[in-house]
């Protein structure tokens, strides 16, 4: 299969910019996969579509603020980092900008000075590992000088305050630190909406995966059996296992907010579906061929065209209904990506 089997028209104007407001007035598009059908619904009336049982399951990863603008040093020119994995103490890969500049022994700063930075290592696809000096906890500066790592496509001034984004890009449920992206399916999410699915008797599980530079990078292969997501790391705990074996043995379904947590939760279950405790580095990549073993429906936001996250919602609703779908929303001017409107797939 090709990637350019999973392309498609999107105006750029549909591209969302701004959150809804309030979070849970987004859209919804509700598919069915058994009659390949779908009807436009609110968010709101998500709590209406959870049956008693069913257990929905929310990814608590935090958004840190990994990306820092500052100035090379001693020349001045602007330098650019989105922190993407920490190898040490104070040590990081990050993807740099402009790369062809920040070579190995340069010196950077951020923050009028307050963090200090030298490119140690140059790797490829403009990476490169940083060693990071401050006079004062390394966590607590970078959340005064760092800011939130937007996807390229959400179009902010780097010099302009970030404090809206920094609320507004991150779920209600945001607890573990670590993810460079934020799970924005659960974005949609009020306190409201989550007591309405609990009235029902839902349960509600948290897991947590953080989300890494890999949700961006694009598929850079033509045969999408070969592209390979960038490893992430995920907890699943006892007590989250069991809640979601114990709901599915009484008939419920698992309704997976997001695909991080479709990735966290495929990769624990064994083939009787039954999901396993587990804390490390998943590896899987999910894309049409996919066998799913523990997932029963997802919700999730609308994907760029030809990326690894399209591929998973192919897989799980089918190519072809996936692509008339995105079709309709296209049509029915649907707002897409991060900040946009959401599909309900059952």
């Amino acid at each position: 299969m090709l990637i350019s089997d999973f392309d498609y028209e999107l105006p750029e104007e549909l591209i969302a910019q701004q959150p809804a407001r309030p979070r849970d007035a987004s859209r919804m598009l509700v598919v069915e996969r058994r009659t390949a059908s779908w009807q436009d619904r609110s968010f709101r009336d998500l709590p209406e579509l959870v049956r008693s049982n069913d257990v929905l399951v929310i990814n608590n990863t935090r958004v840190f603020p990994a990306r820092l603008v500052g100035r090379r040093e001693p020349s001045g020119g602007r330098a650019e980092l989105l922190l993407l994995v920490e190898r040490g103490e104070r040590h990081w890969e990050a993807l740099a900008r402009p790369a062809r500049r920040l070579h190995a022994g340069m010196r950077l700063s951020f923050g009028d000075g307050r963090l200090r930075a030298q490119v140690v290592e140059e790797r490829d696809g403009g990476v490169r590992v940083v060693r990071f000096d401050c006079d004062d906890d390394f966590d607590r500066v970078l959340d005064e000088v760092g800011r939130t790592p937007l996807p390229p496509y959400i179009k902010r001034d780097p010099f302009k305050t970030d404090a809206p984004d920094r609320e507004r890009y991150q779920t209600i449920f945001a607890r573990e630190r670590g993810a460079v992206a934020a799970p924005t399916a659960g974005l949609h999410f009020t306190p409201r909406v989550l007591q309405e699915i609990r009235a029902r008797g839902a349960h509600i599980v948290e897991i947590t995966l953080h989300v890494g530079y890999g949700t961006f990078e694009p598929v850079r292969v033509q045969q999408v059996e070969r592209h390979k997501v960038a490893a992430e790391r995920f907890t699943i705990s006892p007590e989250a296992a069991h809640a979601i074996n114990e709901s599915r043995r009484r008939g419920g379904r698992l309704i997976a907010v997001g695909t991080t947590s479709v990735r966290a939760l495929e990769t624990a279950a064994d083939e009787r579906g039954i999901v396993a405790p587990r804390t490390g580095i998943t590896h899987l990549t999910i894309v049409p061929g996919h066998r799913f073993r523990a997932v029963d429906a997802l919700l999730t936001n609308f994907h760029l065209p030809r990326s690894s996250l399209l591929l998973l919602v192919a897989a799980f609703a089918g190519k072809d209904l996936t692509l008339a779908a995105y079709r309709h929303a296209v049509e029915a001017r649907y707002r897409f990506y991060s900040y946009g409107d959401c599909m309900f797939i059952i």
